[in-house]
Parts: structure tokens; C-alpha cells; sequence
């Protein structure tokens, strides 16, 4: 591995670890801001600031690198990526998800995604692109000049009434909200599902949070089962999503059965809801923030459909706009950082590790890099050129992922934010309402912390 330059070597026995913290988190309590529990970006801050490329920890007896340059990303996603599982933060989250795409380690992970594959080929997901204008559109027809709307909020009303056309092939029922509600009541238990150990031994407490999952997941699964039940029940191919996983076969002949059908299902309606809405509610707080960006943005809008909505066909043309919702990401990635364990003893660069030790990178952190980025807080869309990505090493940016495990929908999610964007922004430019505070709030994507209030202007 032609590796960043390290700083020192801490050996341990056989292994070698890159210097870092002395502390045993979570149980350090000191005064720092990075110390604070539930604010894992200021802790990352302060290592990639501190240590550099590779840093060590321990969290509850656990060693863990956080690795922050592109080539060690590229050795433990692609290079060495069959020395390497899910680590212990996503496979907590089978309790919600199952066996889905986003926490199964191969070979399930391999087998489901040769099936569930057909449901995203371009040529599929390109009929979505009439229902993600409409719906965007529809949207910016409700609002009016001047009304404060709660950015964050409407976009996550848009990503609903998208995932339900392409997902359910429907309107927004009192099903596919029961859903959202229920995934969403679970997503607010996360770190205390994450951080307690043995997690299986504590579902059945009488614990006020372990109550609420155990409610939450319970009608979420009545309302999965029946929709599934229901559709096969009625074989017709809707041309949505949930028909393909229900008809989708791999080479073998194989189908989904309606546990891995369910699992899919609201590994699709998490992963393609949430993160698309928190993308486009950045972008919209950045334009707001960067006019002479925004206004080049609406010359490409204005030149390439000269009035008329957005359709398919535009999409390869609003190379601007695209770029615009490439460089939200960098700032302001939904996927904001990930990780894997070691099955076996493994060797990354200079450093040895033990099975079962994690290592972390984080997007926020190697987007905001000045040694890729230069300048890297400044909203720069020319960044995502063609000549620039070639300039750049492949992992500097990584918004989806990369490697076997890349996510599915990358496609899916480029063309949604980029005509629904180009839907809304054609008929508004929002501004940010004045004296609000901006900051974000790490759960499984990146959201805002506090409600962020813009009003559209013609």
C-alpha cells in the first residue's frame, strides 16, 4: 500500500497501532467538546486535526482506528474488503432492517443484491423521473412568496411522496405515513440502541426507549406483512420498486421471501428517503448562503428548458445543477461516515490490527480535507468537473460509499436531487430566514439540529 505518510508506531505484541487517545471512550469525561457523548463529528474533528491520517482508540475494550486519507478508505473498501464486515453500529441495526442491503455481510449481502440489482437499471429507474418532477413541482405550486417554510421539513414531505410513486407505486396513504412514523421513532432511539451492550438481552425490559422500539417495530411489520401480503396476492408488476423485489429472480431462480422482501423494503424506504430529503435540504441552505453559485445555477435552468418543466432527457444537461447537489454533498454528505470490523488480523499500511478491532472514516471529514479540497469550507461547485474528479485520488470523495457494498441506488438518488431540484428551483429562490442556528445533527444520516426556516422568493 503506497500509503499518507504516518506519524509514529504504538506496538502492542504482534500488532501496531498509529498513536492516538490514551482514554477508554465513552467513559472519559473530560471537559473537551469533542469528549461530549452523541457528538461523534467533533470527536473526529479533533482526531483528523490532532493525529492526521490514522489514529487509535478504544471504546468499551474495543480497539478502533479512525483512518482519514483516501488510500486507506480505498484499502478496507475495495483492496482488502473480504478481510472486513459490517462493524457492530449497523449491524445493531438488523433489529429495524433485517437482513437488508445496508447491514448483511456476504455472502446474503452478494445474493440479495444480484436480486434486488433489476430493480435499479438505469433503464427502471428512468421511468421514476415524471413522478419526481411532479412531485417537486406540485410542492413548489403550495407555496407562496414570502412564507416561512421549514426547509428541512418539506423536503423530507417530498422525499415521502417520491419513495411512495416509486416505492409503492402511490400516493402518501395512511400506510406508507404509519411507516415513516414508525422508522422515524426508531431513528430517535439510535444511540441508545447502539450503545448498550448486549442489546438482545435488554429487549425485553421494561425500559421506557426498549418500550417504544418494541411497539415501533411490531407495527411497522403489521403494516410491512400486509402490504406484501396484499401484493402477492394481486402479482401485477405496478412498475415500482416493490414490484421488482417481489419479481426479481437471480441467475439461479432464486426469489425474495417476504422476510427478505420486507427487509429490502425498508432498507430502500430508509436509505432513499432520508438521505435524499437531508441532501436537498443542505442545498438549499448553501444556495441561500452563495447567490453568485445560485444564480449560475438558474442561467443552466433558464438556457436548457426555457420554461418547461424538467424531464429525463435534461438531466445529462444540467451539469451545473449537478454539480451544485455534488458539492452540497461534500460539505454536507447524508452518509457522513462508516465503518467496518476486521474478521482476521489485519495489515493496513504500516499498522497490524487484531480481528474484531473497527476502523472508521468519516465523508464529513475527508470531503472537508484542504489537501483535496483547497479552501475547503468555501461552496466551490467547479470541484466537481470532469477534470477535477480525475485530479482528485478516488476516495477523497465517497457520498455513497464505494467498493462491493456501494450503494445500490447511487443512480436513483443522482437524478432525484438533481430534477427535483431543478423543479423547485425554477419556480423559487428561497433565502435563509435571518438569525437561526445552523448546525447538524449526526444520527444514521446527517440532519439539521434545529428546524431551518427559508422563504421563497420569485
Amino acid at each position: 500500500m503506497n500509503g499518507p505518510a504516518t506519524l509514529s508506531i504504538v506496538e502492542r505484541g504482534e500488532y501496531r497501532f498509529p498513536p492516538g487517545l490514551r482514554h477508554n471512550l465513552p467513559f472519559y469525561m473530560g471537559r473537551k467538546p469533542w469528549a461530549r457523548i452523541g457528538r461523534p463529528i467533533l470527536l473526529f474533528e479533533h482526531l483528523a486535526k490532532t493525529y492526521g491520517p490514522a489514529t487509535h482508540y478504544r471504546m468499551m475494550g474495543t480497539d478502533i482506528l479512525f483512518l482519514n486519507h483516501p488510500d486507506f478508505v480505498q484499502e478496507v473498501l475495495v483492496t482488502q474488503s473480504g478481510n472486513f464486515i459490517r462493524e457492530r453500529t449497523l449491524r445493531r441495526m438488523k433489529i429495524l432492517l433485517g437482513e437488508g442491503l445496508l447491514t448483511s455481510n456476504d455472502p446474503v449481502h452478494m445474493q440479495h443484491r444480484r436480486i434486488v440489482a433489476p430493480a435499479f437499471h438505469r433503464q427502471r429507474i428512468a421511468a421514476y423521473a415524471d413522478e419526481i418532477v411532479r412531485s417537486a413541482a406540485a410542492m413548489a405550486e403550495r407555496w407562496k412568496s414570502g412564507q416561512a417554510i421549514d426547509i428541512g421539513a418539506a423536503m423530507m414531505e417530498l422525499s415521502l411522496s417520491i419513495v411512495a410513486r416509486t416505492l409503492f407505486a402511490s400516493e402518501v396513504t395512511e400506510d406508507i405515513r404509519a411507516i415513516n412514523h414508525e422508522t422515524h421513532a426508531i431513528m430517535r432511539l439510535y444511540n441508545l440502541l447502539v450503545i448498550l451492550p448486549r442489546l438482545e438481552s435488554y429487549l425485553h425490559w421494561p425500559l421506557p426507549g426498549v418500550t417504544r422500539f418494541r411497539k415501533a417495530r411490531a407495527h411497522l411489520d403489521s403494516v410491512a406483512y400486509r402490504i406484501i401480503r396484499e401484493r402477492r396476492e394481486d402479482p401485477v408488476d405496478r412498475h415500482d420498486l416493490l414490484s421488482m423485489l417481489l419479481l426479481s429472480r437471480d441467475e439461479d431462480g432464486n426469489s425474495l421471501s417476504d422476510e427478505q422482501v420486507r427487509d429490502e423494503m425498508l432498507t430502500i424506504f430508509l436509505a432513499g428517503y432520508e438521505t435524499t430529503a437531508n441532501a436537498l435540504t443542505w442545498t438549499w441552505y448553501l444556495l441561500s448562503q452563495n447567490p453568485d453559485a445560485r444564480e449560475q445555477m438558474h442561467a443552466e435552468l433558464d438556457r436548457v428548458l426555457a420554461g418547461r418543466t424538467p424531464t429525463l432527457a435534461d438531466y445529462a444537461n444540467l451539469t451545473y445543477t449537478q454539480q451544485v447537489f455534488s458539492e452540497s454533498m461534500r460539505l454536507y454528505p447524508p452518509a457522513w461516515a462508516m465503518g467496518r470490523e476486521a474478521a482476521i488480523d489485519v495489515e493496513l499500511g504500516p499498522y497490524r490490527i487484531p480481528a474484531g478491532s473497527h476502523v472508521f472514516f468519516s465523508q464529513w471529514i475527508i470531503h472537508r480535507s484542504p489537501e483535496f479540497f483547497p479552501d475547503p469550507l468555501r461552496f466551490d461547485p467547479s470541484r466537481h468537473t470532469d477534470a477535477a474528479k480525475a485530479a482528485r485520488p478516488r476516495f477523497a470523495y465517497f457520498p455513497f460509499g464505494g467498493g462491493s457494498r456501494q450503494c445500490i441506488g447511487e443512480s436513483f438518488a443522482w437524478m432525484e436531487g438533481t430534477l427535483a431540484l431543478a423543479s423547485i428551483a425554477q419556480q423559487w429562490k428561497l433565502n435563509l430566514v435571518p438569525n437561526q442556528r445552523i448546525d447538524v445533527q449526526e444520527k444514521i444520516t446527517l440532519r439539521p439540529r434545529y428546524p431551518i426556516l427559508m422563504t421563497p422568493r420569485l
